[in-house]
Parts: C-alpha cells; structure tokens; sequence
C-alpha cells in the first residue's frame, strides 16, 4: 500500500518589529545579491555583454539631465502625495523607516548605490530587453510586495518604473535610470533619516 506523501507549506507574516537591524541589513544585501545574480544569468542567457550594458554614456551631461530631472520629477509628486494622502495608504509596514532611520548617511548612499546598480540590471538591462516596458513594471511593481495591499502605491511604483524603463529607451544607457532610482532611494532615505517624529 502506497502512502501518500502531503507537504504542508505555511506562509508567515512576518512582523519587522520583530526583526534584529542586523538581520534586516543582512535581508536586505542578500536580496540584492540575488537581484544582481539572476539579472547577470538572464543576461548571459540572452547572449548580451554586461560589458555592453554597463557602458558609460557618451554625454555625461545628458545622462545626469536625464537622471536628475527624472528624480526630480518623482520626488516632487511622491512629496505632493505625502502631503495630500494618508499615511496609512503610503504605509510599508514600517520597512524604509527602519532601514534608514538611525542609518549613516553614507550607509544610505551606499544602500541606495547597491539598490539602484542591483534592480536595474535585472529589470531594465535583462527582464526589460525580454518583456518591454510595460510588463517589466509589472514584474517590479509585483516584487514591492509591503506595497500592493494600497493601490496608490502599486500605481506609483508601476509608475515609477515604467519612467525607468522609458528615459532608459530613450537615452540607450543603464547609467541614467541608475541615476535616477539612487537619487529617488537616496533623497527619501534621507528625508525618513532626518524628518520629525
């Protein structure tokens, strides 16, 4: 007589009040670390240089415009959405502020670089050359998950992306939604940093 075989998974929330900095740190670079892997695996599989994709931008003027002015763009309608919203409709579940609240500002710079060179190479240097712009924000906006229980959030973080992928078709350089998503992470990091409790 065969005896059959259940597993059982369960799924835990998980609480991040609960959780060591410590090990948030380590969550976070472990993450990252993988970003960074499947992107380069997509990447080889796709027959493409990292080389290539990683080059400098001809006009450093114009990736920095391009990535400022992106940044800009974003930060003033995130700041407009903070003003008029609720907090609650904006809420993470108290992950940013606990990643960047008592951090260094230069481990917020280094955060944000680490992010930004990380999520980039995977959804607009791989996943963005497969899927196009649209559903790559998907994908990105899907992976945000302390997001998607608010669809203002989802719709921003799609949004967001979606402009990612965009200035990088428009300008043929990594570097410039690079530019750009360091300086989003970067700039709001150091708001959560030093605002008023």
């Amino acid at each position: 007589m065969k005896k059959k075989l259940k597993i059982k998974l369960q799924f835990k929330k998980v609480n991040i009040n609960k959780m060591s900095d410590k090990l948030l740190l380590y969550n976070l670079y472990f993450t990252q670390l993988l970003t960074l892997f499947i992107g380069l695996i997509i990447i080889f599989f796709q027959g493409r240089s990292v080389v290539e994709i990683l080059q400098l931008p001809e006009s450093y003027a114009q990736a920095l415009s391009w990535g400022i002015g992106f940044a800009i763009a974003v930060l003033v309608f995130d700041l407009l959405i903070s003003r008029w919203v609720p907090e609650e409709i904006s809420d993470d579940g108290g992950i940013n502020e606990r990643i960047f609240k008592n951090r260094p500002l230069w481990h917020i710079f280094l955060i944000s670089m680490i992010v930004a060179i990380c999520e980039e190479l995977l959804f607009r240097g791989a996943i963005q050359h497969i899927f196009g712009p649209y559903w790559t924000s998907i994908l990105f906006a899907a992976i945000h998950i302390r997001y998607l229980q608010h669809w203002l959030m989802t719709g921003l973080v799609f949004s967001i992306s979606y402009g990612l992928g965009w200035i990088y078709i428009q300008t043929e350089t990594l570097w410039v939604p690079i530019i750009a998503h360091f300086l989003i992470d970067f700039v709001m990091g150091t708001i959560i940093k030093y605002r008023k409790e």
